[in-house]
């Protein structure tokens, strides 16, 4: 045993500013800065070094599970160190863990640059707003930040349904319950079925996966409530059909309907490396006026994107190529990232070969 502390190894993370630590045999320690692997100068990891500390983190219970089903996921508060989303695994027989930093201290929208628009956003008094894309691209803190401006201006209670809990709201003007899949309720189908009955005002849902929890969110949204929810989708269009294609045929027509009557925006965003240190979301918005809803009810997805370029000024849409422009513009990525990054990346070199 190396005598490696898995306490001292978080403290190091945090203070990196790094957003993840990994934890798998026969390499070392490896942390993520700006969006990078790096690793920590430290011997190589063994199957057993990883046990013996990530087993120091958790419960008899949580042992149990995991040893049944080699996947854990859980929420780790470590007092004066930070918040942490943690899931252990199996790699080759080995245990291996990863460790997501969950900031305790929760950004306002002025904190993280975000459009203008989020905040008339989140004024809505009923509706579904998503917010998508790949793993790390920041859709946690941007809900957490929309959501803390709601518990900075209005008397509302917000229930949360999440996989784990991440960000804990300290009740400003608003009332938060948060309810952690597994540990306060069965899943996220259960959370939402009783959900009504608590009497919310607002409802995020940690994660839109199936067609149950989908059905429910979009039931929340017509009947009220301001609902919050995540997918995994890079753009604002492919979300609409990610969602419409998790139901039957029969079904669609109305689901359709359904969107197209509830869906308030779509905000698709991912973390790019910045010049000089650092990251910046790009963020795809398409906010669902009465053109945009009848494409949907009609079956006419293909075509948003072309209403999204023309929305400009008066909607605050913008597609992601827009985005990438003005960052462009301001020096905060070189043309390299935005080409990687980009959606569509023979309309970005279009519009720089003008």
């Amino acid at each position: 045993m190396a005598g490696y502390d898995i306490k001292k190894l978080l403290q190091s993370v945090v203070a990196h500013k790094a957003s993840d630590l990994h934890l798998v045999s026969r390499t070392e320690p490896q942390i993520r800065l700006d969006g990078r692997l790096k690793a920590v100068n430290l011997p190589k990891l063994t199957g057993d070094d990883i046990e013996e500390m990530c087993y120091s983190l958790i419960t008899e219970k949580q042992k149990q599970e995991f040893e049944e089903h080699s996947e854990l996921d859980f929420a780790l508060l470590l007092p004066g160190i930070g918040r942490f989303r943690a899931n252990y695994y199996k790699t080759m027989g080995d245990m291996a863990a990863a460790f997501r930093t969950i900031p305790i201290h929760i950004p306002s929208l002025d904190d993280l640059n975000a459009p203008d628009v989020y905040k008339r956003l989140v004024k809505r008094e009923k509706g579904l707003i998503l917010v998508t894309g790949p793993t790390g691209s920041g859709k946690s803190t941007t809900l957490a930040a929309m959501l803390n401006e709601i518990n900075l201006n209005e008397n509302k209670h917000i229930l949360t349904a999440e996989d784990p809990v991440e960000f804990i709201h300290e009740n400003k003007k608003a009332v938060f319950s948060h309810r952690g899949v597994g540990e306060d309720t069965a899943s996220f189908g259960a959370a939402l079925k009783y959900a009504l009955r608590q009497d919310p005002d607002v409802i995020l849902i940690g994660e839109m996966r199936d067609k149950v929890t989908i059905s429910a969110g979009l039931t929340a949204a017509e009947t009220g409530h301001l609902v919050f929810g995540t997918l995994h989708t890079s753009s604002a269009p492919g979300t609409i059909n990610r969602i419409i294609d998790v139901f039957s045929g029969d079904e669609q027509p109305q689901i359709r309907a359904m969107i197209a009557s509830s869906l308030v925006a779509v905000v698709s965003q991912m973390l790019l490396p910045k010049l000089g240190g650092g990251r910046v979301a790009a963020s795809e918005i398409l906010i669902v006026n009465h053109a945009i809803a009848n494409l949907i009810r009609e079956d006419k997805v293909h075509q948003i994107y072309s209403q999204m370029q023309l929305g400009q000024g008066d909607t605050g849409m913008q597609t992601q190529t827009q985005a990438l422009i003005k960052f462009l513009k301001d020096g905060k990525i070189s043309k390299e990232t935005a080409i990687q990054y980009a959606n569509k990346p023979d309309e970005l070199k279009n519009f720089l070969g003008k």
